[in-house]
């Protein structure tokens, strides 16, 4: 049986084979080829644009405002009116804070994949979030959404 290692000729160096002789790999994609992202990075990538351009325009308002994303929204038997839902299913839920002792500041939460569901292509989803993100922060602020988009 042959050894893992050989000789490539004229050279002086060893090169590794595996059982079938087929040697190490290269790149999975050329590089001029940009890796694919997931559907993960693309929804975190579409609130990050919203986000930011909310944050320029209301820069004093949304100081201490926090952004998250959630998969799917947890399960609870009844919501409260903090949650923006479809139907029957949250899309989004705003935590107001609470000040004092646990301070804690506001929080909008996106629930990605009821909002991905819902969408029919990536533009289409964009839209979405853009809408959820902005009806969820006209709430946090007491103002129009008309008025933030």
């Amino acid at each position: 049986m042959a050894s893992p290692e050989h000789r490539r000729p004229g050279t002086g160096r060893r090169t590794r084979r595996d059982r079938h002789g087929r040697g190490l790999r290269g790149r999975l994609v050329p590089a001029t080829v940009p890796l694919a992202r997931t559907k993960a990075e693309v929804f975190d990538e579409l609130v990050l644009d919203t986000v930011e351009t909310l944050e320029r325009r209301f820069a004093k308002e949304l100081a201490g405002v926090e952004f998250a994303v959630e998969d799917v929204p947890p399960q609870l038997n009844v919501y409260d009116s903090d949650v923006l839902e479809d139907g029957a299913v949250p899309l989004a839920r705003l935590l107001p804070g609470r000040p004092g002792r646990q301070e804690m500041p506001p929080r909008i939460v996106l629930y990605r994949r009821p909002l991905e569901f819902r969408a029919m292509d990536r533009e289409d989803l964009a839209d979405l979030v853009h809408d959820v993100i902005i009806e969820q922060v006209a709430n946090l602020l007491g103002a129009d959404p008309d008025e933030l988009a």
